[in-house]
């Protein structure tokens, strides 16, 4: 059996997209798919045409990250348009320089984990290999604003959410080029089970093993929100404990450690444990991205995330997606995160939460290695309609 080669295409613009990318090839690499699976670095590809670089001297994905590092977020639905409007631009650049590297690559499939880019990407493949097939995954629940992911053209979409599979049918695309998937994709460790003793493991960390506990994380570049949610819920007449991780924000992680307060808590930095921490938690506040949502629930964690005019537009979904499967609640601001905690531990509602996140069984990662094979067999004795 020949291999064939795949590429999938990522960038380091946050960190769902390279970890959704390198979660499909552990589970490719595991199963045994006749695969020769390559990572391609779009932002590599495209520094020559990167605007923000020509002015700045910083690649366009770092100054994404340090805008989420310093929550410079309000007004990013704007900034979006102007980056669209910048990418649009730059298009036959970025055409040319992609069909340069798919010249030299000749993939059986190209996956795109990216968004904005793919109608270049799309465009590029066809004018330089027109069989190449070309899939698209949504590492966010919806594609909004539009055009961020999806695009009317012939290519094949896999969406994690009913929502997104609708808004790939409003735009045009037949429904046999949208697949549907249980959810995001996570890392194969979110499904292996976690054998630590829950109380033990609290008392190894210096936490009461009884207490109820909060996981607090805002992703690899942590927040500084998470000085307020420390210091209003130390405010407050809640009996809890906290747990913090940080990511890659070490001036953040110290400040946490130098704080006094009235409850336990554990700080940690950027760390590969999170399924373990999250066992050890009964619920999840955070920022509503899908990765950490989608990790919270896997591990059967309520959810306390913020939806208010900081929020990238990209995730403003997530907390509409949040309150319509009643699995966690959303404030307009971590000012009232205390009323938010003590509603979500009321007995009635966290044993809602929580029946309501144990009914959602997301295997997304285990299904996109089969609808990939599916689409590689099928291309091979047709080619797709598009109408």
């Amino acid at each position: 059996m020949s291999m064939s080669k795949i590429d999938f295409v990522f960038f380091d613009a946050g960190g769902g997209h390279r970890s959704s990318a390198t979660a499909l090839v552990q589970v490719i690499e595991r199963q045994g798919y006749p695969w020769q699976v390559r990572m391609v670095d779009l932002q590599q590809l495209l520094d020559p045409v990167d605007l923000v670089r020509k002015l700045t001297g910083i690649r366009l994905q770092d100054l994404y990250n340090l805008m989420l590092k310093n929550e410079w977020t309000l007004g990013s639905p704007q900034m979006v348009r102007v980056l669209q409007a910048a990418i649009q631009f730059y298009h036959d650049d970025e055409v040319r320089l992609l069909r340069r590297f798919w010249r030299e690559s000749e993939p059986d499939l190209v996956v795109s984990l990216v968004p904005h880019f793919n109608r270049a990407l799309w465009e590029s493949l066809q004018r330089e290999s027109g069989g190449t097939p070309y899939v698209t995954i949504l590492t966010d629940l919806a594609d909004y604003p539009p055009h961020f992911w999806i695009e009317p053209q012939e290519q094949f979409y896999i969406c994690g959410t009913e929502k997104a599979a609708h808004q790939a049918r409003a735009m045009g695309i037949p429904e046999d080029l949208a697949y549907q998937t249980s959810g995001m994709i996570l890392s194969p460790r979110f499904y292996e089970p976690v054998i630590a003793d829950i109380r033990t493991e609290r008392q190894r960390l210096g936490l009461d093993p009884v207490l109820p506990t909060g996981l607090v994380m805002f992703g690899g570049q942590g927040s500084e929100a998470m000085l307020e949610i420390a210091r209003r819920l130390d405010e407050s007449v809640l009996h809890l404990q906290l747990i913090f991780l940080c990511g890659s924000n070490d001036k953040l992680a110290a400040e946490l450690r130098r704080r006094r307060s009235r409850h336990p808590f554990v700080v940690e930095g950027f760390t590969t444990e999170v399924p373990y921490y999250m066992h050890l938690s009964d619920f999840f506040i955070g920022k509503p991205g899908p990765g950490s949502i989608s990790e919270a629930l896997a591990m059967r964690l309520p959810v306390i995330v913020q939806k208010n005019a900081w929020t990238l537009p990209q995730e403003r979904y997530n907390a509409d997606w949040i309150q319509e499967r009643e699995v966690g609640l959303v404030v307009n601001t971590f000012s009232h995160i205390a009323l938010a905690v003590a509603e979500l531990l009321r007995a009635e509602t966290f044993s809602r939460f929580r029946a309501n996140t144990a009914a959602i069984h997301n295997r997304a990662v285990f299904e996109i290695p089969r609808i990939l094979q599916s689409i590689l067999e099928r291309t091979h004795s047709l080619e797709p309609s598009f109408a």
